[in-house]
């Protein structure tokens, strides 16, 4: 598989920004050539003495038994936008990426914080709200609320520029997650799919123990209401303690979990989890993926799909397939051009 991820290679390309630019880069971008940008958090490229919290799984299971869990990485908080508060796994430098997933944020925001007005380019933000609601406003005349339990696709193509703003006194909790798009994709027009909580599509286990919020792909017979550019599967699961579930992953696609509540056990090699932590499926497997509950019950977003398997280049919201692409969108930035 071809993947590279660029970062601070070259000079910093905001040095001749306007200076209403130049402030919005820097809360999303680099300060200086020697230090990197996962997603929209700054952090130094040196390692530091900190340790990552990363747990190797249990031995796989034999070929075609289930899927199984190749390691855990747990959230880590940190300060993000402008005074908000995320648990990070996937752009932390444990995890940088997963293609094709760049960022998986659990984000915690009360007024006056949040995310001000920011670019992108070259991918899809996915918001989906657990609690609260959040205010979502482009250049491009959009905006609106997102409210508990709904959803937020957004394909940011050939590039805008929008804010996220917390609509209650909060807290306001959900997930935002950040997909590249393939070369053929970068430069379409923006777009938007917003599903409300009252639309999303919902599935239950034969036996009841089980329900799914059916968010991209299908559980249980039931399709989602959004349409993907790329096959993406997204659930988010609720079981009852003790209570085992088996949910279906497509043999090609590549994907994790992320607990929200509770503790269980994932794939047939029993992996432990617990609220925080990100389980990723091993690669090259085939089969379905079995999820035991702990005595409080669990639930957890399972997200999963086909890996682009493009070359990466990325600086803050720009996500790019050369270093020249992404060259271009810094000076198209510059420039006003979207």
């Amino acid at each position: 598989m071809l993947f590279f991820v660029v970062t601070g290679l070259w000079p910093h390309p905001c040095g001749s920004l306007a200076p209403s630019r130049l402030a919005t880069l820097r809360r999303y971008s680099l300060s200086s050539p020697s230090r990197g940008l996962v997603g929209r958090r700054l952090y130094p490229l040196q390692p530091t003495r900190l340790s990552i919290p990363v747990l190797m799984a249990s031995a796989a299971a034999p070929a075609g038994a289930g899927r199984t869990i190749s390691r855990v990485v747990m959230a880590r908080e940190q300060a993000e936008g402008d005074g908000a508060r995320v648990r990070r796994s996937i752009g932390s430098r444990a995890l940088p990426d997963l293609d094709p997933f760049l960022l998986l944020d659990e984000f915690r925001v009360t007024p006056p914080a949040g995310f001000p007005t920011h670019p992108h380019r070259g991918m899809q933000t996915v918001t989906y709200m657990l609690s609260g609601a959040f205010q979502h406003e482009d250049n491009r005349g959009n905006a609106g609320i997102i409210g508990p339990g709904s959803l937020q696709w957004m394909l940011a193509g050939s590039g805008l520029q929008h804010s996220e703003m917390p609509a209650t006194d909060g807290p306001n909790i959900g997930l935002q997650l950040w997909l590249t798009l393939p070369a053929a994709d970068k430069m379409r027009p923006p777009d938007y799919q917003e599903v409300s909580a009252e639309s999303v599509p919902t599935a239950t286990s034969p036996d009841g123990a089980t329900r799914v919020r059916v968010l991209a792909g299908d559980a249980y017979g039931v399709m989602a209401a959004v349409i993907t550019t790329s096959p993406i599967l997204y659930l988010d699961v609720d079981i009852d303690a003790g209570a085992t579930a088996t949910l279906p992953v497509p043999d090609d696609y590549a994907g994790f979990t992320y607990v929200l509540r509770g503790t269980g056990t994932f794939g047939v090699n029993g992996t432990a989890a617990e609220h925080g932590s990100c389980c990723l499926l091993a690669d090259g497997e085939t089969g379905a993926l079995s999820i035991t509950a702990g005595p409080q019950g669990i639930r957890f977003v399972l997200v999963a799909g086909t890996p682009v398997r493009e070359p990466i280049f990325k600086h803050g919201p720009f996500v790019m397939n050369s270093r020249e692409e992404l060259r271009q969108a810094f000076k198209d930035y510059q420039n006003g051009l979207f």
